[in-house]
């Protein structure tokens, strides 16, 4: 059984440790990358990963490798990237609304790309229905061909 000493020396350690997740640990790197644009370079990688597993034929096609891709598009380099990483990791709770508001932007995209599916669906469903629609009038229309049959 804990005393109450010992439930004490627990909770402080607890609260200890919980404020010490919120401190920086490392210095800021000269060239850190701003939460911003590491938000849109996690969500570029999420999604570029995506494709990569998903479409690699295509990826492979048009010669893109993600990591160079993203140094290129964000005009950083690896030593840049790989340092403002290790300093936002070091922030546990930074880190953790970084890769939240990165999850919430790739459901967003979900959304957009399935209600767009749905307008596609419909249109081509409205363009089969006419098809059938005027198929089935022309079909309606007495025909020539047998009246000529006939004489």
């Amino acid at each position: 059984m804990i005393d109450k000493s010992m439930k004490k020396l627990v909770v402080m350690a607890c609260f200890l440790f919980l404020c010490s997740c919120a401190e920086k640990v490392i210095e800021p790197p000269e060239n850190l990358i701003s939460e911003s644009k590491m938000n849109d370079i996690l969500y570029d990688l999420a999604m570029l990963g995506t494709m990569n597993s998903n479409y690699k034929e295509v990826m492979e096609k048009h010669d893109i490798e993600t990591m160079p891709y993203i140094f290129e598009k964000y005009a950083i380099d690896s030593v840049q990237f790989v340092e403002s990483d290790v300093y936002y990791a070091s922030m546990p709770l930074t880190y953790e609304a970084m890769y939240t508001q990165v999850q919430e932007r790739l459901e967003l995209r979900i959304q957009e790309i399935k209600k767009a599916r749905e307008i596609r669906q419909d249109s081509l469903d409205e363009v089969r229905k006419n098809i059938k629609d005027s198929l089935i009038e022309k079909s309606k229309k007495p025909s020539k061909v047998p009246a000529l049959l006939d004489k």
